[in-house]
């Protein structure tokens, strides 16, 4: 019997990042990048490079691409990924590239006014996902991927799982959200049942849960809150399941709303997790706790929302103000 054929490079590179889990997005970002870095150096195999082929693709993305830190620091993690993941090769070498200069940002925040007048004019399917991105603190991605079972009515909290950096935390659920989200999940049981009734009602489950759980997917508790409106072939396995809302659809909801009122402030979908944060430091809720509901690591994260706090620029009082 013949042996099986080695697999390709990127199949190999897929395979290593399916075994730790990581995201389907993590998946296409990676590979990219590492094809990225294999045509810019000719369709060179990366055996036959090292340190100083990455140096020379990083200086390119910095200087010619003008690419910013996130985006180099993205490709530089997908590298590094693949040769010591799958290459099992240890870059002991310095990494001396031209890096990408950060830029220093300050979020931007929206007034309690301004914040009102979005949710206004938010259209009636994403109303409720912007309430609790503002409400709740949640990072887009969080939002759309939340299941019923991370609702706590009764300790009006939210469980968020695996969020930044793979960490869970509990977030505030406002109660002015319990009644219209409970309702949203009553049409949401309708779907699900339906689905169920042809043969269907499954979801993707994390890690290796589904063959562990062979019919948890089908449980109502791992549904999520907001289901796409059609099932979808899932790009790893190809089964047929019901995905969760894309989150372009949010982001393009949110864009429309901020245009409807008028707000001329960057806004986008974070907008409103900085605007959380910032808005219950105004009332007087301690840094620390802050720190927690938003899962950052560090409370100097945190103590960049400190920067507007209703007194103006650097906290200091014009002098034209007496």
């Amino acid at each position: 019997m013949e042996p099986a054929p080695k697999k390709k490079l990127l199949d190999q590179v897929r395979d290593a990042i399916r075994l730790k889990h990581y995201s389907i997005r993590t998946e296409e970002v990676y590979v990219n990048w590492i094809r990225r870095y294999i045509f810019f150096h000719n369709i060179r195999h990366p055996k036959e490079m090292g340190a100083r082929e990455i140096e020379e693709f990083l200086t390119h993305l910095a200087v010619n691409e003008n690419v910013a830190a996130s985006t180099q620091n993205q490709a530089f993690s997908a590298l590094l990924f693949l040769y010591r993941e799958v290459l099992k090769i240890q870059l002991d070498d310095l990494i001396d590239a031209v890096r990408a200069k950060k830029p220093q940002r300050l979020p931007t925040v929206l007034t309690k006014e301004e914040v009102h007048r979005i949710l206004n004019a938010v259209d009636g399917p994403y109303q409720l996902m912007v309430r609790l991105l503002y409400g709740c603190g949640l990072r887009l991605l969080e939002c759309v991927r939340l299941r019923i079972k991370d609702i706590d009515f009764g300790y009006n909290q939210i469980l968020v799982r695996d969020g930044k950096g793979r960490k869970d935390r509990v977030t505030v659920l406002p109660e002015s959200l319990k009644a219209p989200l409970q309702e949203h999940l009553k049409q949401v049981k309708i779907m699900h049942d339906k689905d169920l009734a042809n043969g269907n009602g499954r979801v993707y489950l994390p890690f290796a849960l589904e063959r562990k759980y062979p019919n948890a997917n089908q449980e109502w508790g791992w549904q999520y809150v907001f289901p796409s409106k059609f099932p979808s072939n899932d790009p790893r396995t190809g089964k047929t399941r019901r995905h969760h809302i894309h989150e372009s659809s949010l982001q393009r909801a949110v864009k429309k709303a901020v245009n409807l009122a008028r707000i001329n402030k960057p806004v986008n979908c974070h907008t409103f997790r900085h605007s959380f944060a910032t808005h219950l430091l105004e009332d007087g809720y301690d840094i620390r706790t802050v720190q927690e509901l938003l899962g950052h690591k560090d409370v100097s994260t945190t103590m960049i929302y400190t920067h507007v706090l209703n007194r103006g620029g650097m906290a200091v009082r014009s002098p034209l103000d007496g």
